[in-house]
């Protein structure tokens, strides 16, 4: 009832502005899209992803002469998606078509839209399991034990972001929007706003709160920005490929192989934990994870781990 509610609101409050934009209003799509936005808080990623899932969808029924979502059934949907694996879509990716598809059916049908949800009857598909990639301990510890140019601004930053990324788990997205306000180091915590807008609390060591102490006092003699608290030579915030260089160049140089992205260091992060000893629920806090069973794969790559330390240390592993 609740959702129906905000829907309805959300669709009058439209048609209050029909008379600003009234080619928007004809646009199923783009209202459903600034529905998920606006009251929803759906990330702008996934907005985008479903606008591409969506007007593939829209272009099928055309293609087929169903002038609109409401007359498609179960059997519409299903040939949209044998369409879509013949032209190379990847389970991963049909399946967050129909995860788009179920959206958007249950918000034409609170609006008054449509009577049936037909890709609710759709079996998602399953998805191999794959471990999350981590770096090794020992590249870690080469690259953040190494000496930099304790003066440059840049070598300084890009060491904290590493760090920063390894030490509290963060998502890339999350240290971009980090404010400089809500890095404490008196209290060693720092406040982050994650996805969905919830903000969650991550502490840190004293080793983490001198680097990003000597990183303000260089950054503070540069500009005079107080926003972010990365930030450029000009005082604007960090975008998303610096901040993957950094990382990849990083890691790279301390000897590190494979994928080498910021989310690596998350990874990298929640294994280290949970090998130290930490609880699943704590590190399920600390990573912002709606559900335990996310945070779980986890336990997956520690037990992979002592596999392959006992293979390599025990005497009698290898014997057949």
């Amino acid at each position: 009832m609740l959702f129906k509610q905000k829907v309805c609101k959300f669709v009058a409050q439209w048609k209050r502005d029909s008379a600003l934009a009234p080619q928007f209003m004809n646009k199923a799509i783009d209202n459903f899209l600034s529905y998920i936005r606006l009251e929803l808080n759906q990330s702008r990623h996934t907005a985008l992803a479903y606008r591409n899932d969506l007007e593939l969808w829209s272009r099928h029924l055309e293609d087929h002469g169903i002038d609109d979502s409401a007359h498609a059934t179960l059997a519409t949907v299903r040939a949209w998606l044998v369409d879509r694996k013949n032209a190379g879509d990847s389970a991963r990716t049909l399946r967050r078509r129909v995860q788009a598809l179920r959206a958007f059916f249950k918000w034409l049908i609170a609006s008054g839209q449509a009577t049936d949800n037909p890709a609710a009857y759709v079996e998602l598909a399953r998805l191999p399991k794959r471990l999350p990639t981590v770096v090794r301990e020992s590249n870690l510890d080469t690259l953040l034990d190494s000496d930099i140019d304790t003066a440059d601004t840049t070598a300084v930053r890009n060491r904290l972001i590493v760090m920063m990324l390894y030490e509290t788990g963060m998502r890339r997205a999350e240290l971009i929007g980090l404010l400089d306000n809500n890095v404490d180091t008196a209290k060693r915590q720092l406040k982050v706003r994650g996805k969905r807008d919830k903000e969650r609390i991550i502490p840190f060591g004293d080793e983490l709160a001198n680097w990003i102490s000597a990183y303000r006092r260089l950054r503070d003699s540069d500009d005079g920005t107080r926003g972010t608290f990365f930030a450029r030579r000009d005082g604007q915030p960090l975008y998303p490929s610096l901040v993957y260089n950094a990382v990849h160049q990083a890691l790279a140089a301390a000897g590190a192989h494979g994928k080498l992205s910021p989310h690596v260091l998350r990874h990298s992060f929640a294994t280290a934990m949970l090998n130290g000893g930490a609880n699943l629920g704590s590190v399920k806090d600390l990573l912002g994870h709606e559900s335990l069973a996310t945070t779980q794969i986890y336990t997956h790559i520690t037990l992979s781990e002592l596999k392959t330390n006992y293979k390599l240390a025990h005497p009698r592993a290898q014997k057949n």
